[in-house]
C-alpha cells in the first residue's frame, strides 16, 4: 500500500508563504487563536512522518533547535520531535533535531521509495520548491493550504505556487477556524 503525502502550507490571502516571524507580523501573521492551535496540534499529533526539504529544515533548526524543548508551545514541540526524513544534497547530519535522518537524493526519488515503504502517511510543511517538484512528478495526494486572514503584497517574500505546473483541484476538506483562518484540503490533478 502507498502512504499518503500531504503538502501542508500556510499561506496569505495573496498566496505568500510564512517565514518564521514574518518581519513585523509574527508567527502565523499573528492571526493564531486557540481553535487553530488546538487543531494544528491535532493534525501533527496523528501517527506520520515530516517530510522537508533542506532549506526549511535549516529554518526549522534555526528557529526551532536552540530552544529548550520544554520551552517551547505544544505545536512546535511536536513539530521538532516527529520522524523526520530530511531531503537533501547539501546537508551532511540533522543537526541535533531529535529522530531526523538526511536522505541524499532528489526529492522525487526519495519521496517515491517512501511511499512505498512507509507504514504510517507522510506529510511536507512548507519546503516550496520539493513540493512544487513533487506535485509536477504526481507524488503530492493532498494539498493542505491554511490561509490566514491577511495580504502581504507588500511584505510577501515567496508566493507559494510560483513557478508550479497547472492543476486541477478538488476540494475534499475544508474548516473555518476561529472565524477567519481557512483550512482547504485539496486533491491535485496535474492539468494536461
Amino acid at each position: 500500500m502507498t502512504a499518503t503525502y500531504t503538502f501542508d502550507v500556510f499561506s496569505t490571502l495573496d498566496g505568500f508563504a510564512s517565514y518564521g516571524d514574518d518581519g513585523d507580523w509574527g508567527g502565523y501573521w499573528g492571526k493564531q487563536g486557540p481553535e487553530f492551535l488546538d487543531h494544528r496540534l491535532a493534525v501533527i499529533s496523528e501517527n506520520q512522518r515530516m517530510i522537508l526539504g533542506a532549506n526549511t529544515f535549516r529554518l526549522f533548526v534555526q528557529l526551532l533547535g536552540p530552544i529548550d524543548q520544554s520551552e517551547l508551545d505544544p505545536v512546535n514541540s511536536r513539530m521538532r520531535s516527529m520522524p523526520t526524513t530530511v531531503v537533501s544534497t547539501t546537508l551532511a547530519n540533522s543537526a541535533d533535531w531529535p529522530d531526523a535522518t538526511v536522505v541524499k537524493g532528489d526529492a522525487v526519488d526519495v519521496v517515491a521509495r517512501l511511499k512505498d515503504e512507509s507504514d504510517v502517511p507522510l506529510r511536507s510543511h512548507g519546503s516550496l520548491s520539493m513540493n512544487r517538484a513533487l506535485m509536477a512528478a504526481g507524488l503530492v495526494d493532498r494539498v493542505q493550504v491554511t490561509i490566514f486572514p491577511v495580504i502581504t503584497g507588500r511584505t510577501g517574500v515567496e508566493p507559494i505556487f510560483q513557478g508550479a505546473a497547472d492543476f486541477d483541484l478538488e476540494l475534499i476538506e475544508s474548516r473555518t477556524l476561529d472565524g477567519n483562518i481557512q483550512e482547504l484540503i485539496y486533491r491535485p490533478t496535474l492539468h494536461v
